[in-house]
């Protein structure tokens, strides 16, 4: 199976989220972990790229493969950007950084 294939493949998959009291966070659909530390935490999911801020975050189960993802700590917010402008904002930052 090609790498197009696949994530095509993926894309036919669900995404869900579970929040248990700010605390415990399950998260499927998960194609990619981007970026995390103890308060933010970027996830690509096939619906598209989630952004998740709190206190004392950890990455405590990582499945990329069946794109599950645990995460404990406090959460603050959870929200979405598509990719595209998730990239855009990338590299305009680093393009005001680097003239």
């Amino acid at each position: 199976m090609s790498a197009l294939e696949e994530r095509r493949s993926n894309k036919s998959r669900n995404h869900s989220i579970i929040l248990e009291n700010r605390e415990k966070l399950s998260v499927s659909g998960v194609e990619h972990v981007n970026n995390f530390n103890s308060e933010m935490i970027i996830l690509e999911t096939v619906a598209g790229v989630l952004t998740i801020k709190g206190e004392e975050l950890d990455v405590n189960k990582l499945n990329v493969e069946d794109g599950n993802v645990s995460i404990s700590g406090t959460v603050y917010s959870i929200g979405y950007s598509d990719r595209e402008s998730f990239g855009a904002k990338g590299a305009g930052f680093l393009g005001k950084m680097f003239r």
